[in-house]
């Protein structure tokens, strides 16, 4: 999936569910992604870099910040990484939320993995080009 130009891009993947973690984890490293995971919004604030290249998976409901609340303060840092969200609730609120903050793709949980790859794909090549 990931061409050479893709080889310093990382895919955060923020969700306080441990099972959905791993799952995407292992869905991301057999396409070849580049990966890292995090428990809660407020651990992945503290490690992601300013200039983070790649994309951010994220649960939008989660204890502590939620989706929305990192969405706001990476807006607010001016971060650039575009953001999929996704959320076991598939309400058109939540949805209206995530895209009025910058997010590139909702999904509902489950994730159909292919659908999930093709907005990643899309969402770095994206990046890629405005970076450029």
């Amino acid at each position: 999936m990931p061409s050479p130009r893709h080889e310093t891009y990382k895919i955060y993947v923020v969700d306080d569910d441990d099972s959905v973690r791993r799952a995407l984890g292992r869905l991301l490293r057999s396409a070849g992604l580049n990966c890292e995971a995090f428990a809660s919004g407020e651990a992945l604030l503290e490690s992601l870099p300013a200039d983070a290249c790649g994309c951010l998976i994220m649960d939008i409901r989660m204890p502590g910040m939620t989706g929305h609340d990192v969405q706001v303060v990476l807006r607010a840092r001016g971060a650039t990484i575009p953001v999929i969200a996704l959320s076991a609730q598939d309400d058109n609120e939540t949805r209206e939320r995530a895209g009025e903050l910058g997010a590139v793709a909702f999904f509902r949980k489950p994730v159909d993995d292919q659908a999930l790859l093709d907005a990643i794909r899309w969402a770095v090549d994206r990046e890629e080009r405005w970076r450029r």
